[in-house]
């Protein structure tokens, strides 16, 4: 894997404005327990942070979705923006809640994996077609909101678009991944 040097590395305290204090609280204070990953770069601009580190802790922790069905649409959108740290920090959770290694490994690999059950293949056509097409056809549709209901597409489609921008964040600060002991890194792909 390679790595650049962290654009946006940590901030001291000292170094915090009032604004920058409060949002590094809520963070600390809330599910997440502390300042990491895109929050670091984050912290540059407290109010976005605080507004998306809301959204990210409903997509997370209250979505509709499964949280089995969620983390691997963040196993997904981390593959397809070639994002380390979402990646380590996601692969040992979906596999905690069931996806198969073999499933991860493809994915790694930016296979389209061959023993996705129905749940996950759903999730992944839904995913692959929304980064690839920016909407999903009338076909797709149907199908996610019949096993999903509306709730399920529009947080599903709030989950891509939330990682989405979290990954690009971090792509452009080049936050550091924490390694995790048996999850390879994410090579890169020809575009």
């Amino acid at each position: 894997m390679h790595q650049h040097p962290d654009r946006m590395p940590p901030l001291g305290l000292e170094q915090l404005d009032d604004g920058q204090k409060a949002a590094a609280q809520a963070l600390i204070d809330g599910p997440r327990k502390g300042v990491k990953g895109p929050f670091i770069p984050l912290l540059r601009s407290p109010q976005l942070l605080d507004r998306l580190q809301r959204v990210g802790e409903y997509i997370r922790f209250d979505s509709s979705l499964p949280p089995r069905l969620s983390e691997f649409a963040m196993l997904v959108v981390a593959r397809a923006c070639t994002q380390q740290f979402e990646w380590f920090t996601h692969v040992p959770l979906a596999l905690k809640l069931g996806t198969s290694s073999e499933t991860v490994e493809a994915i790694r690999c930016g296979r389209r994996p061959d023993d996705m059950n129905t749940d996950e293949t759903l999730v992944y056509d839904f995913t692959q077609e929304l980064l690839a097409h920016r909407g999903v056809c009338d076909s797709t549709y149907a199908r996610t909101v019949n096993r999903l209901g509306e709730r399920g597409v529009v947080d599903l489609t709030g989950l891509i678009g939330y990682f989405l921008t979290v990954s690009l964040v971090l792509n452009v600060a080049h936050t550091p991944p924490e390694t995790v002991d048996g999850v390879k890194a994410l090579p890169a792909l020809p575009l």
